[in-house]
């Protein structure tokens, strides 16, 4: 088609087996969009298109993925308010009729439709990185690292210590959005080990969210990248060598855990064992 559609927040590039979707940049473009930036949206990704009634004067142009094409909407997994959906484009009521031309051309281009058998559309890039209420998370592609915060990881995280998680050990990932009770992002493993704690915040392979923290266009990327590498994952990468620790960190982690001990919530043992270690990293 070659034709080009412009709405809020959002252009829509028309190809022979494509949309080429270009967020806007602006304060009042939604996060997730401007994250985002550029998508591109094979045909084959798509199975319908809708075009209806938008609020105040304007029509919306929405396509709908296959279920399992993109790997930021399984992750998502329903929880998306309407405004931040990335496959919708909100034009003025006065282009209707043009927005009507492009949603036929696009349904007689489409072939395929019900759940896809592997991504097609693809994820946000390596590295990506956020702040939890717990932690701070970082993924290069090959490995996710949860590093614990002080201030905020539970003492069973902190007995566990950081974590670091090798796409190939993962089939996929919880993400529960930061705009809802409990929000959080947890990894699952494919190996069968001990049952993961209900609670996210006594997981040491999640970690929670809060006000401020794991904010959608941070956190989902992330976990629809992660969720993407893990279902077309390699061998298990060889580790590198842990490097040298700051020493003024390992003192402030030895002087919470000092912390802990003296209100209970480390044993006598615990205390000594985890000191032990931190004492190694140096």
């Amino acid at each position: 088609m070659g034709d080009v559609l412009a709405g809020f927040h959002a252009v829509w590039e028309f190809e022979s087996d494509s949309v080429l979707i270009r967020y806007e940049r602006g304060i009042r473009t939604p996060k997730l969009f401007q994250a985002l930036g550029e998508r591109r949206i094979p045909l084959a990704a798509v199975e319908g298109v809708t075009l209806g009634p938008g609020r105040r004067g304007t029509v919306v142009l929405c396509l709908r993925p296959r279920p399992g094409a993109d790997p930021l909407m399984e992750a998502a997994d329903g929880q998306l308010k309407e405004g931040s959906d990335p496959y919708r484009l909100v034009l003025p009521a006065e282009r209707e009729t043009l927005a009507e031309y492009y949603a036929d051309e696009l349904k007689g281009l489409l072939t395929e439709s019900g759940p896809a058998d592997r991504h097609l559309v693809a994820a946000p890039e390596a590295p990506l990185q956020f702040k939890a209420y717990d932690g701070k998370a970082s993924f290069d592609g090959t490995s996710v690292q949860f590093r614990w915060s002080w201030t905020g990881a539970s003492s069973t995280k902190w007995k566990a210590g950081d974590q670091s998680f090798a796409v190939a050990e993962l089939s996929g990932v919880e993400w529960r959005s930061p705009e809802v009770f409990e929000g959080h992002l947890r990894l699952i493993r494919r190996t069968a080990g001990p049952a993961a704690p209900a609670q996210p915040d006594q997981d040491p392979a999640a970690v929670v969210f809060g006000l401020g923290y794991g904010p959608v266009h941070e956190s989902l990327p992330f976990a629809a990248a992660v969720l993407a590498a893990a279902r077309t994952r390699g061998p298990v990468p060889t580790p590198p060598a842990p490097a040298r620790r700051d020493p003024a960190d390992i003192a402030e982690r030895i002087r919470h855990l000092g912390e802990l001990h003296q209100a209970g919530l480390v044993t006598d043992e615990e205390f000594t064992t985890k000191k032990a270690e931190l004492l190694a990293e140096l």
